[in-house]
């Protein structure tokens, strides 16, 4: 069914509807993923369960995270061999060699030989754990969570399946209190299909790879040009809730001059009668601003800090606490659940997008999730160090290229005052079959419960590079549009276009166009001759074509650190930072031009790649190495992004990081 929480407030001067929709669904991931290998009896029809809540210990719910060493044993050819010899009911260690295997982290680069690096098809993993005897005395409900495993996912616990879940980068949890012991160790056991097909979120396809009459293994093959990293990516988490519990808080923000407002909506699984719920806001220093005593309602706040991007206010980023706690008939507590909440808004007309009523440029990157050793797997360290760098360079914005990140990544968005324009899995998107439809919408569906509250999200992107020319192109991306805008009405929708705007059939359903474009590297590669005007062409075409607000989403050149070459050639530092240049020349000329809104380029590092002949251990577009560090091009960007932020704030250029000179004449004088 779909919720609708709209709450009327008189100003001054007009009425103001504040509208928050959400579609609160009973969403199902088809079973018949037409070759998925996990074992098709055992991958019911499952009622799914979107993990919508951040995993928190409060004093009414208890966590314990999962990650560490696991046990971890790749599938024979076969498929059904695990299945057959019941390798979900007993210790994999009791069925044969296994290794052990980090998590979270991608299982592709942990061990030393290549058929495990480029494995396609089944792998398992197991682990034991214990479950705290209080939480049975408590009657707590005990509820397991993954964060993300890619690509898709069969779970059991003691021998029990208890959920599938298809579609990688995404959280899927169940409730699992009735297969758990409290009295002695519970074995979970998990089996991850990396193989990507023509119906799967992103797509690829499958060959058999024979010896004789023999199948020996089986190869992947896609269009993205990122590596397909597997496994268990990214925290597993059990935790408890009561047996009456809050299931999803949906938060929605505006602005009337120094006033800001909090439209909230909780929902609750209840089965205690005569039930309330008391909501409390804090600010950063833990004082009580504003509560009410309805599930559902709005928050006035008087002289609010509203949330900012960094360098565009001196405080950025900044978040207040909304506790939402469900109360019993006397009072009492039943459940509590907190999360951040920044007060912003974000409009757009056919120029421009605006944040809290005033226009904003994006300066930004693309980025993957990706480094030595973890592959696709969540890393605390490398992320704190990624957004150390985007503030360095000045960024304010990143795309989630070409997959939603994991939810701490939003989380230190939301701290530091980085905007995301949050991206799903479908990338290259192709065919566009009913069937590839309904999954591309169900990415959505869980990429929006899971990221709504967020303040850095300023904007779904719905695919990246789709084939867009094809005359299906218009009615799916229609639907999909038609989709998000049924759960989000508060963000505008895009997609980075890779597609001529003469034969691009998906622009004219988005509110933002967005495009990718690689002049002087895969188009007029080694000639820097032109590439402004027609990037200036091109965006300008965009915009006549659709009357909507134009970024570029993607530009770049492949670099490979410490080769240097003057004059510049491909390949080269130099090239890089010249082929930026000339994009700059025609950023500041659209700028001017007064519907353009950003410029992303492509990529914040260095990323690996499937194996190709034109790609040198990877993608080497990155303005950084895979390790962090810096190439020439970080240091050239950084100095635009310090200056476009310095004159859209009008102040004066920032000073040059390094001393230079003074500019003084030499002063001479005789004795």
């Amino acid at each position: 069914m779909n919720t609708r929480l709209c709450i009327m407030i008189k100003s001054r001067s007009s009425l103001v509807i504040f509208s928050i929709v959400v579609s609160i669904v009973n969403a199902t991931v088809p079973g018949t993923a037409s070759a998925n290998e996990i074992n098709q009896p055992q991958k019911k029809k499952t009622q799914f369960n979107g993990g919508t809540l951040y995993p928190r210990a409060t004093e009414t719910r208890d966590l314990r995270r999962l990650d560490g060493i696991w046990n971890f044993r790749r599938s024979p050819t076969d498929p059904e061999y695990g299945y057959r010899n019941g390798w979900y009911e007993q210790d994999l260690e009791k069925t044969g060699p296994i290794i052990p295997m980090p998590v979270p982290a991608s299982y592709n680069d942990i061990g030393e030989d290549a058929s495990l690096r480029d494995h396609v098809g089944l792998v398992w993993y197991d682990r034991r754990f214990h479950v705290p005897p209080w939480w049975s005395k408590m009657e707590q409900r005990v509820w397991l969570r993954f964060s993300s495993v890619h690509y898709a996912a069969q779970v059991w616990v003691n021998g029990k399946p208890v959920t599938y879940h298809e579609i990688g980068h995404l959280p899927f949890e169940v409730e699992v209190t009735d297969f758990v012991s409290y009295n002695s160790s519970n074995l979970l056991t998990v089996v991850v299909d990396n193989t990507l097909l023509s119906d799967t979120v992103p797509q690829g396809s499958i060959r058999d790879i024979f010896v004789g009459n023999t199948k020996i293994r089986q190869e992947q093959s896609y269009t993205f040009d990122f590596f397909n990293y597997a496994g268990i990516h990214r925290s597993v988490f059990l935790y408890t809730t009561p047996q009456a519990y809050i299931d999803d808080v949906i938060v929605n923000t505006d602005i009337q001059g120094l006033t800001g407002f909090v439209v909230y909506n909780v929902t609750y699984k209840n089965t205690i009668s005569n039930t309330q719920c008391l909501i409390q806001l804090y600010d950063k220093n833990g004082t009580q601003v504003a509560g009410a005593n309805d599930c559902a309602g709005l928050l006035e706040l008087g002289n609010a800090n509203f949330w900012w991007p960094y360098l565009m206010h001196p405080e950025p980023g900044y978040l207040y606490t909304l506790r939402a706690s469900l109360l019993g008939p006397l009072g009492e507590l039943i459940d509590t659940y907190s999360l951040k909440v920044g007060i912003r808004t974000v409009t757009w007309s056919n120029t421009t997008i605006y944040l809290n009523d005033k226009p904003i440029y994006l300066r930004g990157f693309g980025m993957h999730e990706d480094s030595d050793l973890r592959g696709k797997g969540w890393d605390p360290v490398l992320w704190v160090k990624n957004f150390n760098l985007i503030k360095w360079v000045g960024a304010n914005v990143f795309r989630t290229s070409h997959y939603p990140y994991a939810e701490e990544i939003y989380q230190l968005a939301d701290e530091q005052g980085i905007m995301i324009i949050d991206e799903c899995p479908g990338v290259d998107t192709d065919i566009f079959t009913d069937a590839l439809l309904e999954k591309h919408k169900q990415s959505l569906t869980e990429l929006i419960r899971r990221d709504k509250n967020h303040p850095s999200v300023i904007m779904w992107s719905i695919s990246n590079e789709p084939r867009s020319q094809n005359v299906k192109a218009n009615a799916y991306f229609g639907n999909v549009v038609k989709h998000v805008k049924s759960m989000d009405l508060s963000r505008p929708v895009t997609i980075a276009i890779a597609q001529n705007y003469l034969i691009d059939k998906s622009g004219q359903h988005l509110d933002v166009i967005c495009f990718n474009r690689y002049n002087g590297w895969y188009a007029n590669t080694g000639s820097l001759l032109n590439i402004a005007a027609y990037v200036v062409d091109e965006a300008t075409a965009w915009f006549r074509k659709h009357n909507k607000p134009v970024i570029m989403t993607e530009y770049g050149a492949d670099t490979i650190a410490g080769l240097h070459m003057l004059p510049e050639y491909v390949w080269s530092e130099e090239y890089q930072v010249a082929v930026m240049s000339e994009h700059f020349k025609a950023f500041d000329r659209l700028r001017h031009a007064g519907f353009f809104s950003g410029e992303f380029i492509w990529n914040f590092a260095d990323f690996k790649t499937a194996q190709t002949i034109t790609r040198v251990g990877g993608n080497k577009k990155g303005i950084f190495t895979r390790a962090r560090q810096p190439k020439a091009s970080a240091h050239h960007l950084r100095a635009r992004y310090l200056a476009l932020a310095a004159a859209d704030a009008g102040a004066a250029p920032p000073a040059p990081a390094l001393y230079v000179s003074d500019h003084a004449p030499l002063a001479r004088s005789e004795l």
